[in-house]
């Protein structure tokens, strides 16, 4: 009989919670059932194994990280938008380091599930791009280059790649300004 409480929901839960400290490679079975109290086997009642938890752990974290970016950017136009998407998408990735590297992998084309949150992140992202007058396959190499500069950012700073002693921040906002000037010349 599973454990009272206990549902592939909270399974996630526990890995999520665990994932931002222990990192998304320190993530196995035996701290999430550690976590839980669970021993180790209960955990395949609710869940298929350590591949089946990361799996769903992208799909809730893409969604979540879609909400954050639709949140942010909501009503506004650019550069307000593409400014307030960078900030978002920063935040998330420091306050959640392990789920954000959840969100990085792209879904596999038979997992609906995560084509459909990442459509959800997608839809945002070309939404701003859009306001910039971009369309069609300008917005994909667009959107390549806005996440993998955001991406880049957030990992250096996240791994303490900026040792130099102007503030972080403004480099930031510099990017910001960068990727603004970038997109209004893209087409």
């Amino acid at each position: 009989m599973p454990r009272a409480g206990l549902n592939p929901e909270r399974v996630v839960d526990v890995a999520a919670e665990l994932v931002d400290e222990v990192g998304h490679d320190g993530l196995t079975l035996a701290a999430i059932a550690e976590r839980a109290g669970v021993a180790v086997p209960s955990l395949y009642k609710h869940v298929g194994g350590i591949d089946d938890v990361y799996a769903r752990l992208a799909v809730r974290t893409v969604r979540q990280l879609g909400r954050v970016l639709a949140d942010a950017v909501d009503g506004a136009a650019p550069p307000v938008a593409l400014r307030r998407l960078a900030t978002a998408y920063r935040g998330y990735a420091r306050s959640h380091p392990g789920r954000y590297a959840a969100t990085l992998r792209a879904p596999a084309p038979d997992d609906a599930e995560h084509l459909a949150a990442s459509q959800e992140v997608l839809a945002t992202v070309l939404g701003v791009l859009g306001g910039y007058g971009l369309d069609g396959d300008d917005t994909i190499d667009a959107a390549r280059f806005v996440r993998s500069t955001l991406h880049g950012f957030v990992a250096l700073e996240a791994a303490g790649g900026f040792g130099l002693p102007r503030g972080v921040d403004r480099s930031f906002t510099r990017i910001g300004d960068a990727l603004d000037h970038a997109l209004s010349t893209w087409a």
